[in-house]
Formats: structure tokens, C-alpha cells, sequence
């Protein structure tokens, strides 16, 4: 019996601390009246409930919440794919927390963000553990309404507007997967998640076709948060309006939610030799595909350094689910090794982007001329962390990038085996492009650069504060070491791996 409190204990607390926190910050006003005091919370609540993340992970096990019906319940269980997620949204958000320490004084209402931040990392925690489609849908709900605020922050007509997009994509995405998931728990009897799916033995004569149909709308609905054409108008939106701390977790973290939906979905519920080579499959690399080359393209082409860092997010994560469209050992573990690696290394870009704001006010590439004389060693980081995204040995990108390309080889999927490889190496390339002339005009400006309007305004050496270096140093560190080190990391995905396929 006690055994079962503790087991209760330690996976509740990662999701109650936090969003306790984050609500006692946004009603009681004397927390808020000092900042030393709020800051002091918000570091606590993103502390504690990182470390007890890491305590549930550790300890494994499994928690009913509230059982609605044989069918309906509200669980928690901690497996493979909920380690990996839990403890890359606790380190990632614990590290965005600290930066967001200096970044914010600019920004009104520190209260109402810290407060909506931490209640999302609570959110986002509880659907890392959900056991269930159920569970999963009602917090994947959950994260949608809480991290909205986050969007709508500066309240100006445009986070308005883009506060808006991103929920009507997202509910939009949402009631589609709810469609898919009425048909699973009709025919299925079971919506626990099972490595492999839990359609195995189940008689599905004359519903292939709607079994199907329920697929192609969860893979469209899911991958609404993940950004993928067609419903990835949201993200190049609400990444330029969003404080850079909120663009930095919606771009590593929240659209990482969809992609955890589409794999509960796939390889836990409807099972991947059930979609092998069917319609559904092909349309999954088919736009997996285009929304990778699509958003390499938009980035290229977009002159605000947010914006573009928001369409390279679209191209990136679709590497990802077009890793997990393969169906495939080695473009499973390629994919999940991109969850971790792009969320480290876009989360640093974001944050460097915001440094750049923060520090000069400047938005555009354009303006950036010369940056490196301004802020040399967060430019040293940000080029490290490019030089991640687009694949170049011996950053981690380059692993992830590698196993998606001999995935995509060793599926058998057609002309998707040559096709894949060939869209993955032009974005590639295209990233290099839309990411690298910064660090060039940044570093070499010209003989023609004049920097008395540096020195002017007192810019010249004038690097980001220690709380916001240090997390993006530790990101780039991760990019460089994964790369450098993968040999454990990618034995216990091939583990994961070996379990659903």
C-alpha cells in the first residue's frame, strides 16, 4: 500500500508543482509585488518539478487517476517514449526558465508568463506520461489552452491575430484525431498504449477502409502542433509575436507534442504493420516530404531572423515525421534522435535570436552586419548550433540526419528510398543557406563596415548576461557532445525501437 502512495507521489508531483506554482503566481498578487520573489518561485517550481520528473522516470510505474468506465480512464505510465520526452521537456524548460530570468525585464507582465510557463510545463509533463488516447487527448487539449497566453502575450494586434491562428489550427487539428480516436475505441476495445498496437487479433473485416480514413485524420490532426502542410500555417505566425523564451519552447517542445501523438498513435495503437504499405503511409512521406522542402524554401526567403527561424522549425520537424513514416527500425531511431537533437539545437538558436533583441533591437538579418564584433561568443554559439541544424560532422545533426537517410534507404518504399535521401540533402543545403550568412556577415562584415554606429551606442563586446549565455552554451555543448558521443543515447533508442517494430 505504501508502495502504490509513493508510486502515486512521484508521478503526480512533476505535474502538480508546476502548474500549482504557475497558478498561485497569476492569483495571488503578493508573490508578485517583488520580483526577487516571483523569480525565486518560478525557479523552485522549475527545479522541483525537473527533479521529480527525473525521481518518476527513474522509478518507472504507473498511476489511475480516474476511471470514467472500463474503457475511459484517466493513467499515467512511464515507458520508453515517456522517459525520453519527460526528461527532454524538464532539462529544456528548466534551462529556457533561467534565461527567461533576464530576458523578461523588458517584457511586461513577467507574472502572467511565468505563471502560464510553468502551468504548461505541468501539462506538457502529464501528457509525457499519459498510458492512454484518452489521458493523452485531454491533456494534449490541456497544453493547447494553457500555452495560448504564451502566444497572446504582448497582447498587440498582431499576437491577437496569431493567438487566434494557432487555436483554430489546433482545435481544428484536434477534432480531427478525435474522429480517429471514436473509430479505435469502437473496434478496438482498449485504448492502453501496447508496443506494436492494440489492433493485433482484432477482426477489422470490412472497416480497412474506415480504419484507414481514421488514420489519415490523425496523422493530419496530430500533426497540426507538429507544423505539417497542410496545417502548418500557425508556427511562422506566432513564433515572431511570442517573447523569445515562448518561441523557443513552442518551436522545441510544443510541437514535439504532436509528434509524440503521432507516435502513441501509430506504433502503440493502430500498429505499423497495419499501415505498411498503404495510401496512408505514401500520403504521410508524401507530405512529410513537401513540408520539409516547403519550409526549407519559406526560411531562404524570409528576411525577419524569427520568422525564418520559425519556417526552418516546419522543414525540421518534418524530418522527423518523415523518419517515423518509413516505418522502419533505423528511421525510428533517426527520428526520435531529431526530437532531442532539434529541440536542443532550435531552442538555442531561438534564444540567441532573442539575446540579438534583446541586446540591439534588431529583427531583420539584414541589420546584423557586423554582429560579431557586438556579441562574438553568443555568434560562436549560434554558428555551432547551425552548423548542428544542417548536418555538418561531428554535430549531432549529422547523426540524426544519417540515420533518416539509410532509414529511408532500407524501407523499401519505392521511389521514396532515393526521393527521401534527395529532399533531405537540398534542405540541407537550403538551411545552410538561410542559417550560415549571418555568422558570415556577422564575423566579416567588409572593409566597408563602419562601426562608429556600434560605438556609438556603447554595443561593441557587449555579450548577453550570464543567465542568458549559460543556456545557450549548454545547448550548444549538447549539440557538439551528442555528435561527438551518440553510442549510448542511440543504443537505448534502437531499444525503443526493437520494442514497437
Amino acid at each position: 500500500m505504501y508502495q502504490e502512495m509513493d508510486e502515486t507521489i512521484v508521478l503526480l508531483l512533476p505535474v502538480l508543482i508546476p502548474i500549482a506554482a504557475g497558478v498561485l503566481l497569476l492569483t495571488v498578487k503578493r508573490l508578485r509585488n517583488s520580483r526577487k520573489t516571483m523569480i525565486s518561485l518560478v525557479m523552485a517550481a522549475l527545479t522541483a518539478g525537473a527533479l521529480c520528473a527525473f525521481a518518476a522516470v527513474a522509478r518507472g510505474g504507473g498511476l489511475t487517476l480516474w476511471k470514467l468506465t472500463d474503457t475511459i480512464t484517466i493513467e499515467f505510465r512511464v515507458d520508453g517514449i515517456s522517459r525520453l520526452f519527460a526528461v527532454l521537456t524538464a532539462s529544456v524548460w528548466l534551462l529556457v526558465g533561467i534565461y527567461s530570468m533576464t530576458y523578461m525585464t523588458h517584457e511586461r507582465d513577467e507574472h502572467r508568463f511565468f505563471g502560464f510557463y510553468l502551468i504548461v510545463l505541468g501539462v506538457l509533463i502529464g501528457l509525457d506520461f499519459s498510458a492512454n488516447l484518452v489521458t493523452m487527448y485531454v491533456f494534449y487539449e490541456l497544453m493547447t489552452l494553457t500555452s495560448l497566453p504564451l502566444v497572446l502575450h504582448e497582447l498587440t494586434k498582431e499576437a491577437v491575430m496569431a493567438g487566434l491562428k494557432y487555436l483554430f489550427y489546433s482545435v481544428a487539428g484536434a477534432f480531427l484525431a478525435l474522429f480517429g480516436i471514436l473509430f479505435l475505441a469502437s473496434v478496438s476495445g482498449t485504448l492502453t498504449f501496447t508496443p506494436g498496437g492494440v489492433l493485433e487479433g482484432v477482426s477489422l473485416a470490412g472497416k480497412e477502409g474506415i480504419l484507414l480514413a481514421a488514420a489519415c485524420c490523425m496523422l493530419l490532426g496530430f500533426g497540426t502542433k507538429a507544423g505539417m502542410f497542410p496545417m502548418h500555417g500557425w508556427l511562422p505566425t506566432a513564433h515572431p509575436v511570442a517573447p523569445a523564451p515562448a518561441s523557443a519552447v513552442l518551436s522545441g517542445l510544443i510541437t514535439k507534442s504532436g509528434v509524440l501523438a503521432v507516435i502513441r498513435v501509430v506504433y502503440y495503437v493502430i500498429g505499423p504493420e497495419l499501415l505498411r504499405g498503404t495510401w496512408v503511409q505514401t500520403m504521410w512521406i508524401l507530405l512529410s516530404l513537401l513540408t520539409v522542402f516547403m519550409g526549407s524554401m519559406l526560411a531562404y526567403r524570409e528576411p525577419v531572423l524569427k520568422k525564418r527561424l520559425a519556417y526552418s522549425t516546419v522543414s525540421q520537424v518534418s524530418y522527423i515525421l518523415f523518419g517515423l513514416s518509413l516505418l522502419e527500425p533505423m528511421g525510428f531511431v533517426g527520428a526520435l534522435s531529431h526530437v532531442v537533437f532539434h529541440s536542443m539545437i532550435k531552442n538555442g538558436l531561438f534564444l540567441a535570436a532573442g539575446a540579438i533583441i534583446f541586446k540591439t533591437g534588431w529583427t531583420r538579418v539584414e541589420e546584423m552586419r557586423g554582429l560579431g564584433r557586438v556579441m562574438p561568443v553568443m555568434l560562436g554559439g549560434y554558428t555551432v548550433l547551425s552548423l548542428a541544424l544542417i548536418g555538418i560532422p561531428p554535430c549531432s545533426g549529422f547523426v540524426s540526419k544519417w540515420y533518416l537517410a539509410c532509414g529511408a534507404l532500407a524501407s523499401q518504399t519505392g521511389v521514396w528510398t532515393i526521393a527521401g535521401p534527395a529532399v533531405l540533402l537540398v534542405s540541407a543545403l537550403l538551411t545552410a543557406g538561410y542559417l550560415l550568412p549571418l555568422t558570415i556577415h556577422g564575423f566579416f562584415p567588409g572593409e566597408d563596415f563602419d562601426e562608429s554606429g556600434l560605438k556609438a551606442r556603447g554595443l561593441i563586446g557587449q555579450e548577453p548576461s550570464l543567465c542568458m549565455m549559460v543556456p545557450i552554451l549548454i545547448f550548444t555543448a549538447g549539440a557538439l557532445l551528442f555528435g561527438c558521443f551518440p553510442g549510448r543515447f542511440l543504443a537505448m533508442l534502437e531499444s525503443i525501437a526493437a520494442t514497437v517494430l
